[in-house]
């Protein structure tokens, strides 16, 4: 029988990409992982801000960063600002307060937009990582390494597995869509 792991974990790598891209879409509540891209310029490179401060939910809008160096948070500042998040930051003697504002209407749709294009892009990836397993198994089955009758439960094997991807990554979309719209 054909060795689907390999292609079980591609699959595995595609759910979590689309899923940290998820966490990048900023919907109005406040979460840390939407500074996770964000990079200062800290000891003269670049760090993730999580690298040089600590960041914690103050409440549903509004998210504390902390330095552990006082003197950078004038550089964490400038980082955020840069990085067009459509956060405000307030600084003060401990660090920034970073409110997030409310979503509009046509904010909530662009990101609608940008959550189905991330969707659409992982459900590409799958069809490329299908296609090039279909490829091996009947190469595999021209080879005689497999009979035709092991290709073809191969092939609905491989047709559940991409179905429960397929249905995985439409729920991931969902969610998101109901935190965007609430």
């Amino acid at each position: 029988m054909y060795n689907f792991l390999p292609f079980k974990n591609h699959l595995q790598e595609i759910e979590e990409w689309l899923g940290r891209e998820y966490l990048s879409v900023r919907t109005g509540k406040a979460t840390p992982q939407v500074l996770d891209g964000v990079m200062v310029e800290s000891y003269g490179s670049k760090m993730p801000i999580k690298h040089i401060a600590n960041i914690s939910i103050e409440d549903a809008k509004t998210l504390r960063v902390t330095p552990w160096d006082k003197n950078q948070i004038k550089d964490i500042q400038t980082a955020i600002e840069k990085s067009n998040l459509g956060l405000s930051a307030a600084p003060n003697s401990d660090g920034l307060r970073l409110s997030f504002p409310a979503l509009t209407e046509e904010r909530r749709k662009m990101l609608m937009k940008l959550v189905n294009e991330k969707m659409e892009e992982a459900r590409v990836s799958v069809r490329k990582e299908r296609e090039k397993v279909w490829s091996d198994i009947q190469e595999q089955e021209k080879a005689g390494q497999i009979s035709e009758d092991d290709k073809f439960k191969a092939k609905d094997e491989l047709q559940k597995i991409i179905d429960g991807v397929n249905n995985k990554i439409a729920e991931l979309a969902e969610r998101k869509e109901k935190e965007i719209f609430g």
